[in-house]
């Protein structure tokens, strides 16, 4: 796992910079929340969250740098890759949780047509990961 030294931080240095230095980059906790639901190949974590492929691959190799990610090759030719979430991502989990449900109170409309009634457990979802 990666760590921040606090004396590299801007301003008032804390372990809320220090995390944001890891995983704050926009594209980084949605890599995440799609390891956590289940995604486990790049191109299901690039259309899970939207984003352009160089992110996502740039994002995944931050990741995996940082501690949060695991990457397993699974095939040779071409050399391909499963993710997945280490025990540093796994600690993720509940944050994302937070942050989904303080999004659905203070983020989304209650009347946004979009808004989905049922959001997939998180947790669950690492667990069922975590046991493949």
């Amino acid at each position: 796992m990666t760590a921040v030294p606090l004396a590299t931080l801007p301003g008032r240095p804390c372990p809320i910079a220090a995390a944001l230095e890891l995983v704050g980059e926009r594209w980084a906790l949605l890599v995440v929340r799609e390891i956590a639901l289940g995604a486990t190949h790049f191109g299901d974590i690039v259309r899970g969250t939207g984003a352009p492929r160089d992110r996502i691959a740039a994002r995944l190799k931050a990741l995996e740098a940082a501690g949060v990610v695991v990457r397993t090759p699974y095939q040779d030719n071409p050399p391909r890759h499963a993710y997945g979430l280490s025990d540093s991502g796994r600690a993720l989990v509940p944050v994302l949780q937070a942050l989904l449900t303080w999004g659905e109170v203070h983020a989304v409309s209650p009347t946004d047509p979009d808004r989905p009634r049922r959001y997939p457990p998180l947790s669950e979802s690492a667990r069922a990961k975590e046991n493949r």
